[in-house]
């Protein structure tokens, strides 16, 4: 059976759940997100938080939200506060949806027991404390969504800023710009290697051109980047050795064992190419003219 407190608070929601709802929806009328939520979502999720709270309230446990006869609330208020953080909405704005609700639930707390002080105080004490906690389970929700959101992103531009480049049939250019750290050398690693076994390459070159600085925990990381492609079959060559980047790396004392370096990109795909048997060479000038007359003679063909 259902105890008194609650059963006040489940009548006090049926009887006056249209007035409350309106009343609730009026003192969001000011907030910020007007823009960002429409009158025809907010009239949908007020309804529906105030259905399932009613629902809800007759055997659920007041100091308790994680019971599972919340379940249903707290799932739509996750869905809720996920949806709001992708939005770009604040924290605040978004746990204001629940703490807005209080103002017109007092008002008809005060009118439904004006007679009552002590059952009075006992239900506003209830309810308030009841927004309070589905108040802040929408700001942990918001935060965890955000989170999730800001990591995926980070992923996405680390993922974006390493691109592996086929330069030729089994040869490979990975371009890097920027810091090579722990998180981005995994990432590094992960799509030379998928796809070095994509393409079946046997040469891999790392370009450092873009990289400003280089210590030993770069050059580490470089150097495991090297092995983990060896372990897969392909050789690298290391590109975009600049004289202070060189210089560093004999002051560091650090071994780059048997890796082939080379100063520019180009340098690195000439020794690709000769490791891969195949040559370079400059086409005669009358057999070029004809090559480029052919191909324009069979473009304006198509």
């Amino acid at each position: 059976m259902p105890g008194t407190l609650q059963a006040d608070i489940a009548e006090l929601l049926s009887r006056n759940e249209e007035s409350i709802l309106t009343g609730w929806i009026r003192e969001q009328a000011g907030d910020q997100r007007r823009s960002l939520v429409g009158d025809g979502e907010l009239r949908t999720q007020a309804t529906e938080f105030l259905g399932l709270l009613r629902r809800a309230i007759p055997n659920a446990s007041l100091d308790d939200i994680e019971g599972r006869e919340w379940d249903d609330l707290r799932r739509m208020l996750e869905d809720l506060s996920r949806t709001r953080a992708l939005r770009g909405l604040t924290p605040t704005q978004t746990a204001n949806f629940v703490f807005s609700l209080k103002q017109p639930l007092f008002a008809h707390i005060r009118q439904s027991f004006n007679d009552d002080a002590g059952r009075q105080a006992d239900v506003t004490w209830a309810l308030n404390t009841l927004l309070d906690r589905f108040g802040l389970f929408t700001t942990e929700v918001f935060q965890k969504g955000r989170e999730e959101l800001i990591n995926r992103q980070q992923q996405e531009m680390l993922e974006l800023s390493t691109p592996v480049v086929e330069l030729w049939d089994g040869i490979l250019a990975l371009p890097l710009i920027g810091t090579l750290d722990s998180a981005r050398t995994q990432v590094v690693m992960e799509s030379l290697l998928q796809r070095i076994v994509d393409t079946g390459s046997s040469i891999a070159i790392i370009d450092i051109t873009g990289v400003p600085t280089v210590d030993t925990l770069v050059a580490q990381h470089l150097l495991k980047t090297v092995a983990a492609a060896r372990l897969m079959g392909a050789d690298c060559i290391i590109s975009g050795i600049r004289p202070q980047i060189a210089q560093t790396i004999v002051h560091l004392g650090v071994e780059l064992q048997d890796v082939v370096t080379k100063a520019t990109l180009s340098a690195a795909f000439a020794v690709a190419l000769r490791r891969a048997g195949l040559t370079v060479v400059r086409a005669d000038p009358h057999q070029a003219q004809a090559a480029r007359a052919a191909a324009d003679h069979a473009a304006e063909a198509r």
